[in-house]
Formats: structure tokens, C-alpha cells, sequence
């Protein structure tokens, strides 16, 4: 197993930790640091594991398939968290789960007929909204609520034009015909 695989297996790893210290409701507000360097942590190892692998050339089957789910494991397992916490209402959660399925199906359908989708500019702003809100709720400051919410509807907003643009653009792939 390569470091990029490795990098991607520590972030899975992570979760639980994270998970523990956003719901174990320990004495004083420590807790949400320890989730917050958690979840920064992991998702630094996402931005490395992809860098060394593309600049290393160790890309394999199974950094292929398992980095893009432990990511939508990192962040699924966040907003279910805000959801629990009463931080995050539920049906936003939902649509966002909604569109990581689609996106993945539509994926899987690509990859059956030799197509590699990669991920275009919408779901990159989608992605860095929804780190930057997760990082804000979690650190859950006084006086950064209307902030949370701009950036609550912001992710929400980029996952749908995201998932709409997505798409479109590859409308193709379910064509029956090619």
C-alpha cells in the first residue's frame, strides 16, 4: 500500500474520533477543537493523498475508488453530526447525501462504458463551501451565526447547481445508444 492509500485509509480512520468528540458531550467546550483539528486533519490528508499520487504517478484501482468515498464519508458523517446537534436542518442534509448518490451512480454508469468523469469547477466551489461551513459549525464561535447560515445555503445552493451542471455536461453517458 502506497502513501496516498495510506493517507486515504487514516482519513476513514478518523471518523470515529471525529464523531466521539462532536457528540460525546464531555465537560467544557474542548471537544469541538479536538473534532475541528479531527476534521482538518482528514482533510488535509485528502489534499495530500491526491498531490502525491498525481505528482508520484501512485495512482491505483484502489485509491481511485476509495479516496472519493472516504471523503464523502468525512463530510456525510459532519452534517449528520449537525443534524444530532440540531445545527444543520435535516432536508439540507438530505439533499446534499441526495446529490454524493447521484453523483456516484452517475460515476459508476461513466466508469461501466470506459468514461472518467473528473469533478468540474461547480463541485469544486460545492466541496470548499461545505469544508469552510463544516470548519464554522463545528468551531460553533458566538456571534457567527448569520456567517453559518450564509454558508449553510451557499453549500446548499452550489450542491444543486453543481448536480445540475454535472449533469448536463455528461448528459452522454446515459444515453442508451453511443
Amino acid at each position: 500500500m502506497n502513501l496516498p492509500n495510506k493517507l486515504t485509509m487514516l482519513r476513514t480512520i478518523m471518523i470515529p474520533f471525529f464523531v466521539i468528540f462532536m457528540l460525546v458531550p464531555f465537560e467544557g467546550d474542548w471537544s469541538k477543537w479536538v473534532a475541528l483539528a479531527i476534521f482538518a486533519g482528514a482533510s488535509l490528508t485528502d489534499w495530500f493523498d491526491g498531490r502525491i499520487a498525481r505528482k508520484y504517478n501512485l495512482i491505483t484501482n484502489f485509491g481511485k475508488f476509495m479516496d472519493p468515498l472516504a471523503d464523502k464519508l468525512l463530510v456525510c458523517t459532519a452534517l449528520i453530526c449537525f443534524v444530532d446537534l440540531g445545527r444543520i436542518p435535516t432536508w439540507i442534509v438530505i439533499i446534499i447525501i441526495a446529490r454524493e448518490f447521484i453523483i456516484s451512480g452517475f460515476r459508476l454508469i461513466a466508469s461501466d462504458q470506459g468514461i472518467v468523469l473528473a469533478a468540474g469547477i461547480w463541485g469544486k466551489m460545492k466541496t470548499a463551501c461545505q469544508m469552510v461551513m463544516t470548519l464554522v459549525l463545528i468551531a460553533d464561535i458566538n456571534g457567527m451565526e448569520i456567517v453559518e447560515q450564509i454558508l449553510i445555503y451557499a453549500s446548499l445552493a452550489l450542491t444543486i447547481i453543481s448536480l445540475c451542471d454535472y449533469l448536463y455536461h455528461n448528459r452522454s453517458v446515459l444515453q442508451e445508444e453511443r
